[in-house]
């Protein structure tokens, strides 16, 4: 290790050792905690963040950061983690720290505040906290320019702490691209929505027995239980605090199969890149997922690419049908595929099919536009969510709880969030062309095999941490950066096939 790098890295043990305590504050909050538990529980997450806060910015970090951004003899796990220190530092440090400390506990309260107003359906319960986030945020971005540390626009500058490198002009391309070329397929499909029936899905499937169901499910994909858990919680995650602790959640519907099942898988996606993260690298800041849109590849891959195939279902089905007797009775293979994606717009993101899905994304990225660029009405923020959704969609939401309410990141105070799903699910489509070409997926599929999967994720993609970007990572591993073209082709090819008799 590099002499100067010895000097850090005490302080970066402190930081992790204090992350990690504020991720499983984080975890029981959304999972185990008393209802009433989060108000004093925001109070030990404003003095931990603090204590976080003081180990990162401080005159003995500056004085490294800037020796070792002279070094030139630095190991790439080494220039990873001084990359992402030094973008924490930039980031953090034109922030008060009395700031910092109170913004820490008020998104630690937000999400209750988010939860009651949801059950309640309504908004004016949780307006004035997401008022208070959003004008935090605006206060902070107006910190880290006048520092000097970014050229950005406001908005631009949430979207780099996500996702580097796509900021609103590249992301604006983008979304032109998507509107293009897919609303014309969506209103076609939609058109023949009807053609197929999935009432069987709205039937009553008894929780426990779909949580029995979807523990196989997650080990099916690889989810390694001796590394990780499965709970429960209202808007399903994953977190981790190294390679050999991730933790994930679902939500169980009786009333929905599909919810559950493609929760687990979506966030089972997301754990193999944590699990697969090399042991050098694990509990450093280069020791997690290189991008929120890389991340979010790995867990729509699961989800969509895979786990809506044919070949996915084929070692699956029977014991599902097996699980459910009465429910599925009637109901085929075949049957199956098509109903698990049949595209319909709808107003829940979370529930949405694969071909519609990024347009609930277009949504957020232009209302999260609004808020920082245009200074929106956060009053208004309902009103503007329904336009938008008839406009995109054609529905409109007649309850906050499937509008404005339905999403906890705003809660969290993450905004610039939201682009890298759809960013992600493009990068997945483009990993899965590649698969199709390098191995025989559909053969491992077919068989229940993801072991020789998740091998290639693992060398390609995963065991790297933060030490190559996305770009480097799909360069190194196809010959080409992001090319959002294969999303395209992928959903025109697959959707054409799947409705072509209908």
């Amino acid at each position: 290790m590099n002499k100067t790098f010895e000097k850090l890295n005490p302080w970066l043990e402190k930081a992790y050792a204090l992350n990690s305590a504020l991720i499983l504050f984080e975890w029981d909050n959304e999972t185990e905690a008393p209802e009433q538990a989060s108000e004093l529980t925001a109070k030990a997450i404003e003095i931990l963040s603090t204590e976080y806060y003081k180990t990162i910015i401080n005159s003995d970090v500056k004085k490294l950061i800037k020796q070792l951004s002279e070094e030139k003899n630095l190991s790439d796990k080494e220039q990873a983690i001084l990359k992402d220190i030094k973008k924490q530092y930039d980031s953090m440090e034109p922030i008060p720290s009395e700031e910092y400390q109170a913004y820490q506990g008020l998104v630690a309260r937000a999400p209750s505040i988010w939860a009651k107003a949801k059950a309640a359906d309504d908004y004016s319960m949780f307006a004035p906290t997401l008022k208070e986030i959003i004008d935090y945020q605006k206060k902070f971005i107006k910190y880290r320019l006048k520092a000097g540390k970014t050229k950005f626009k406001p908005y631009d500058l949430l979207l780099n702490d996500y996702e580097e490198g796509f900021t609103m002009k590249e992301l604006d391309v983008f979304f032109e691209t998507l509107k293009k070329e897919l609303v014309p397929l969506i209103q076609d499909i939609a058109a023949k929505k009807d053609k197929i029936c999935k009432d069987y899905n709205y039937k009553a499937f008894p929780v426990e027995l779909q949580k029995s169901f979807n523990r196989k499910l997650a080990e099916h994909v690889g989810f390694d239980f001796k590394r990780g858990v499965i709970k429960e919680s209202v808007h399903p995650f994953t977190t981790n605090l190294h390679n050999k602790d991730v933790r994930i959640t679902t939500a169980y519907h009786e009333h929905n199969l599909e919810s559950a099942l493609f929760s687990t898988i979506h966030e089972s996606g997301h754990a193999m890149y944590e699990m697969h993260i090399a042991d050098d690298l694990t509990a450093t800041p280069a020791g997690t997922g290189t991008s929120m849109g890389m991340h979010e590849g790995q867990s729509r891959l699961f989800e969509n690419n895979f786990g809506r195939s044919r070949a996915f279902w084929v070692p699956l089905f029977q014991e599902l049908k097996d699980t459910f007797p009465e429910q599925l009775s009637d109901i085929d293979l075949d049957t199956f595929i098509l109903g698990i994606n049949k595209s319909s717009p709808s107003l829940i993101r979370t529930e949405a099919d694969e071909l519609t899905y990024s347009l609930h994304i277009l949504i957020r990225y232009e209302i999260e536009k609004m808020i920082f660029e245009k200074d929106v009405d956060v009053d208004k923020l309902p009103e503007i969510w329904a336009e938008k959704y008839k406009e995109y969609l054609g529905v409109t939401p007649e309850k906050d709880s499937e509008g404005i309410l339905q999403d906890i990141h705003w809660a969290c105070g993450n905004f610039g969030y939201f682009p890298s799903y759809a960013l992600g699910t493009a990068i997945a489509a483009q990993i899965y062309a590649h698969l199709k070409q390098s191995i025989p997926l559909d053969d491992y599929l077919e068989a229940g095999n993801f072991q020789p999967i998740n091998e290639y994720l693992k060398e390609h993609i995963h065991r790297f941490g933060k030490t190559k970007t996305t770009n480097e990572i799909l360069n190194d591993m196809m010959g080409e950066e992001f090319n959002p073209q294969y999303y395209v082709d992928y959903l025109k090819e697959k959707y054409s096939n799947l409705y072509r008799d209908l």
